[in-house]
């Protein structure tokens, strides 16, 4: 029975590095191939192009006419974000076992090997724990490690720390993706680690951008954090109960002061409006939070397409055909 290794690369802006990234990985995934796979493909590099503007398609063209066998292309007709890349990685790679990488080389493809490792083991899950970035700031590692602690806490699925979206999953739990968790606000990494199956870990050290930089600003990476609180928590709605209580607590400090105070000239204006602030700003904020747990089920009901493909070019075939 043949067999297949399928790596899936998300795309957006990346000419000065594709080719890099391609020679790189492609020498590793042919010795990792010869020992691990069956039949003539053995492996496959599934390039999903999210819409670039740079030269980024003409190289993958390049690359897939120079490697047909191998090197497969989806292009998007416009920027639908990382999420939507790999979900369309996930629907249409043909793989036994897949991969999930960013072509920047921060995700090092010498780790191949010892994920097929895993997966000779019996797991059907790998992910990839950074324990080392060399382009992330202080600022930045800070919050990250801030926002797993809060979402392991508030939330009944339980993330790996510091995991990243370098993780592979083999074809059972891949399905259970394709046909399962569909929504329109994503969250991949955290739905891997929602769907069970037998899991393990690997670490790894994340090395500088071969070229360019991130494309996830501050405001992305809120939004992300945010979306990915909402779809897996719903203890940001509880807050009102919690908000309600200390309000009340309040209230009633506020009475005794008040009563304690009542002798002389009445000096409660500042106390008043003191009261009167908090007691808004908590009632916008509850508002706030209903207003993003209202978006997400708006866009679920739109029910638009996670991504929209311009043209798939594929000489071996593709996988799963779930429309996006």
């Amino acid at each position: 029975m043949s067999r297949c290794i399928s790596v899936i690369v998300s795309v957006y802006n990346e000419e000065n590095a594709l080719e890099r990234f391609y020679e790189t990985t492609n020498r590793i995934l042919k010795e990792t191939a010869a020992a691990y796979t069956q039949g003539p493909c053995g492996y496959q590099l599934l390039f999903v192009n999210d819409g670039s503007t740079d030269r980024s398609a003409e190289i993958l063209d390049k690359l897939r006419e120079a490697d047909p066998d191998h090197v497969s292309v989806i292009r998007f007709s416009r920027n639908f974000g990382h999420e939507a890349a790999m979900t369309a990685g996930l629907d249409y790679a043909c793989g036994d076992w897949l991969i999930f990488m960013d072509a920047d080389l921060q995700h090092p493809p010498a780790m191949i090997p010892a994920i097929m490792d895993r997966f000779a083991e019996g797991y059907n899950i790998i992910n990839m724990v950074r324990t080392r970035n060399e382009t992330a700031g202080t600022l930045k590692n800070i919050t990250s490690g801030l926002y797993y602690r809060l979402i392991n806490r508030i939330s009944d699925v339980k993330m790996e720390p510091a995991a990243s979206d370098f993780f592979a999953m083999d074809r059972a739990a891949a399905e259970v993706l394709r046909h399962n968790y569909r929504e329109k606000v994503r969250f991949l990494r955290g739905f891997v680690q929602n769907i069970g199956f037998r899991k393990t870990t690997l670490s790894y050290e994340a090395a500088a951008r071969v070229a360019g930089q991130s494309h996830y600003s501050f405001k992305k990476l809120w939004k992300l954090s945010m979306d990915s609180i909402i779809c897996f928590s719903n203890m940001p709605l509880k807050l009102g109960i919690y908000a309600g209580f200390l309000s009340g607590l309040l209230g009633v400090l506020l009475i005794v002061y008040t009563l304690f105070t009542r002798e002389g000239a009445p000096s409660g204006y500042a106390t008043i409006v003191i009261a009167l602030c908090f007691m808004f700003a908590v009632l916008f904020m509850l508002l706030g939070i209903m207003g993003g747990y209202i978006a997400i089920l708006f866009r679920e009901m739109q029910d638009r397409p996670i991504y929209i493909i311009e043209d798939i070019r594929d000489e071996a075939g593709t996988g799963s055909k779930e429309a996006g």
